[in-house]
């Protein structure tokens, strides 16, 4: 199989659906074996047959259940990714959440749950792929799924916002620590995605053609365009790229439309 990650062992935290998804399948196409992770209830797991199914007919890949946001959960990903394909090369942190709510009311579960997946999920997981990257001694790719919402505000979003900026300052950190290494690390900012956690927002007719009025290239993105850029960054294309921040956001965060 030609590709640019031919003989990489790649894991992404919520691979089954939305932006992992398309990443994962993204990684198969190009030749990786690919751990992904989910959640593990029923939606998850069927989620997760159904992404069997979708991947090449070659493709090496499998799966752990788990909370990220539990310190273990990062070790069982890595330890499968290092038994049924001998290592790890490249781990992506897309696992997160992200719910509307208004700051003034905003009670303690909800925030409670953004930090433990958000953060507490992305710094375990990352941890964890990155003691194995040391021990193999041969460098890596350590990717944060961040946000625009790093750089923007929302009203209602007070609680989301601040995680997403701590995964692209974690990405920016790692980078400086993980560098004598050889392992780089880096951070892709989407904005507005047409998953499962924007569907809400998307369905509001106002609120997508505002965004798609504003957006340069006139659209939404799909989970799709997020592949490419993180087929780069995993890929020997961005070898002396770490530290740094990959806008995929059509444009909007520039535009003052």
């Amino acid at each position: 199989m030609a590709g640019l990650l031919v003989g990489k062992v790649a894991a992404i935290t919520g691979g089954v659906t939305g932006i992992g998804r398309a990443i994962a399948l993204g990684f198969l196409r190009q030749g990786a074996s690919v751990t992904v992770n989910y959640l593990g209830d029923d939606a998850s797991k069927k989620h997760f047959e159904s992404l069997q199914e979708e991947a090449p007919s070659d493709a090496r890949l499998t799966g752990v259940p788990g909370d990220v946001g539990k310190k273990e959960t990062g070790q069982a990903i890595v330890d499968e990714s290092v038994a049924k394909f001998g290592g790890l090369d490249i781990f992506v942190a897309n696992a997160g959440v992200s719910q509307f709510r208004d700051f003034l009311t905003l009670e303690e579960p909800v925030l409670d749950s953004h930090l433990h997946t958000n953060i507490k999920g992305t710094f375990w997981t990352t941890q964890a792929a990155a003691q194995r990257m040391v021990t193999q001694g041969r460098g890596g790719s350590i990717i944060g799924i961040s946000s625009i919402s790093a750089h923007l505000g929302g009203a209602q979003q007070v609680h989301y916002t601040p995680t997403k900026a701590a995964i692209l300052s974690m990405m920016q950190s790692q980078a400086c620590a993980l560098g004598p290494h050889q392992i780089r690390c880096n951070a892709l900012l989407p904005g507005t995605t047409r998953t499962a956690l924007a569907a809400g927002d998307l369905a509001n007719a106002d609120k997508r053609k505002y965004l798609e009025t504003r957006t340069p290239l006139g659209r939404v993105a799909d989970p799709e365009d997020m592949a490419g850029p993180a087929i780069f960054l995993a890929s020997d294309l961005s070898k002396f790229v770490s530290g740094a921040q990959i806008l995929v956001d059509g444009g909007i965060s520039i535009s003052l439309q």
